[in-house]
């Protein structure tokens, strides 16, 4: 009797802190603000809402049947890739199957087969310059045949022949599919060596030894199945979902590129098989500013994990020791969705991990030498988001003025009491935020701004960030868990000026993944993007850089540091277009 009121007394100090902290920061601001787009007119959306009439029809199946299983409440993710070549991008979307023989409780939407779909873009650009987006869904035209109970999605051209391929992470065997260039793909997954079975969810594309070819790291979960399901409870008895500590963690995996299509499992040998967690966030950069790509995991209720490159084919965790394991209290967190990028401008890359309801997102900022330190209450992020779970995420630019804000994507992990007293079939579902990036190291929420879309509440899960319509902002796709998908079109990006780079390499016509970029504007400061396809949580992102320039009306010079190591220079870079960039044709 003790110990459960003891449970009950701590819920609501806890729920309390909660509550305090969201009243405290509803009005913070962080300080003087500039007057930005769309601020003239309170009426105006900065995001909405067009999976409808572009044809994005998909809705998210998690086959649950009242059992609670585990794996019903991870996926899905989403991606953005140009998988045809034509210049736009298009979408696929990570689709579940019935877990268990029960009956479930949600029906499939459509008659349609289970399985990941692919939509084509049909972008149209008008002569007014006007943009008519058309999604079609082109499954099964392009021969995937992703049955599996589908979790995330990675995309990378790992046989350099210029063309996108995509790895799909499930529970169960993962799958390699080699676009064939024709519109359609092969699945290569058992050849190619990397059809490993277990429960994954994140994967990351990048070339750790530097040899041009893409190697490829898979991040796996929980070692978790139907006949070894737990049952948990919540506080009132109710059955409920369980929290991961209730598992073990299952060993992740790294796979080197044999150059002729095949992969090998090096995770012993690059030394990443002594030290593992529930790995849900996976992302590349090179941290530590010394040329080599490094690998970030966030790992749900353990530490996490910062895999430094050592330059020989072998990394080192030194996650703990560079303060970007923990919370500032010392504490692991249930990490889920993770990006890096320079949010303060400074030159190198910076963390942001989501996190579970009552913990706060973390913030980790970059010395430049690989080293952080935790600022999420200085930043209000963390206090901002305490109520809330996240997932998808990503710091991107959404106005472009230059610097990189952030987005998550929401939805709880353990059922809502309220939710569940009001007969909520899935009573998980949360809205999501949007930050905007002050420019003083501080951020200030703007949901109630982002549009119609960011009041919904929804189970979200994946989110993929691009410019789907080619007119220079970044828009996101969104896969909600046993929900309809969304496609946030950016409104407010456009009226910013801004420069496209597509970084291909000398020897082979793929994206360039990891190549950083330097915008030097006229006044000399510099801007620092990097070329990325991973992170956020288990999707794929457009590998073109897109770079706010606020109100600038010309570069100087744009800088490029490949991942071989080359370092080249542009000028005269024409801004609000797309240009693409080959290694070994700059300065």
């Amino acid at each position: 009797m003790v110990s459960h009121c003891n449970v009950i007394l701590g819920m609501r100090i806890k729920s309390r802190a909660v509550l305090l902290a969201m009243m405290l920061c509803a009005g913070c601001s962080g300080g003087e603000r500039s007057r930005r787009p769309g601020e003239e007119d309170e009426r105006f959306e900065w995001f909405a809402d067009r999976a409808a009439e572009t044809g994005l029809d998909f809705v998210h199946f998690n086959g649950m049947s009242g059992q609670f299983y585990h794996a019903e409440i991870m996926a899905p993710g989403v991606a953005m890739v140009d998988y045809d070549n034509d210049g736009d991008l298009d979408i696929y979307l990570v689709q579940g199957q019935m877990l268990g023989a029960g009956r479930p409780l949600v029906a499939p939407h459509s008659a349609s087969p289970l399985k990941g779909r692919l939509y084509r873009n049909e972008l149209k650009v008008r002569r007014d310059g006007t943009r008519a987006l058309r999604l079609a869904d082109v499954t099964e035209e392009s021969q995937i045949n992703a049955t599996g109970y589908g979790m995330g999605v990675a995309a990378g051209d790992f046989n350099n022949d210029g063309c996108v391929d995509l790895y799909l992470t499930n529970l169960g065997p993962s799958q390699m599919f080699q676009n064939n260039c024709d519109g359609t793909f092969a699945d290569v997954s058992r050849q190619s060596g990397t059809d490993a079975s277990g429960w994954s969810v994140p994967a990351s594309f990048l070339d750790f030894d530097r040899d041009g070819w893409l190697d490829l790291y898979v991040g796996h979960y929980l070692s978790w199945s139907i006949e070894t399901n737990t049952q948990c409870f919540s506080p009132t008895g109710r059955l409920d979902y369980c929290s991961p500590q209730v598992y073990r963690a299952q060993p992740s995996r790294l796979y080197h590129n044999n150059r002729n299509g095949t992969f090998t499992d090096v995770t012993a040998a690059a030394g990443l098989a002594s030290e593992f967690g529930p790995a849900l966030g996976s992302v590349t950069a090179d941290f530590n500013g010394d040329g080599w790509i490094d690998l970030y995991v966030a790992n749900d209720g353990q530490e996490n994990q910062l895999w430094i490159n050592q330059r020989h084919g072998t990394f080192r965790n030194i996650g703990l020791v560079s303060g970007a394991a923990l919370s500032s209290l010392g504490k692991p967190k249930a990490g889920m969705g993770v990006d890096a990028g320079d949010f303060d401008n400074d030159g190198d890359e910076d963390l942001f991990v989501t996190n579970l309801t009552s913990e706060g997102h973390d913030v980790y900022v970059n010395d430049g030498a690989g080293m952080f330190e935790e600022r999420s209450a200085a930043s209000a992020l963390g206090f901002a988001s305490l109520a809330y779970t996240g997932f998808g995420t990503a710091w991107f630019d959404f106005d472009n003025d230059s610097w990189l804000d952030v987005l998550t994507v929401n939805g709880a992990v353990q059922t809502i009491g309220a939710l569940t007293r009001a007969n909520d079939p899935f009573p998980l579902h949360q809205r999501k935020q949007l930050f905007r990036n002050l420019g003083n190291a501080r951020f200030e929420e703007v949901t109630g701004r982002g549009g119609a879309v960011f009041q919904l509440s929804e189970v979200g899960r994946g989110a993929a960030f691009g410019d789907i319509d080619n007119d220079g902002d970044v828009d996101v796709a969104v896969a909600n868990n046993s929900g309809q998908a969304r496609l946030l079109i950016n409104n407010v990006g456009a009226r910013h000026h801004w420069l496209g780079l597509r970084l291909t390499g000398q020897q082979a016509p793929r994206d360039m993944l990891g190549a950083r970029v330097g915008i030097v504007r006229e006044d000399g400061s510099m801007l620092w993007r990097r070329a990325r396809a991973d992170a956020s949580y288990a999707s794929a992102n457009d590998p073109r850089v897109i770079v706010g320039l606020g109100q600038a009306a010309r570069v100087a010079k744009v800088r490029v540091i490949w991942p071989s190591g080359r370092v080249e220079e542009w000028t005269e870079v024409a801004i609000d277009r797309y240009t693409t960039l080959k290694e070994g044709s700059g300065r």
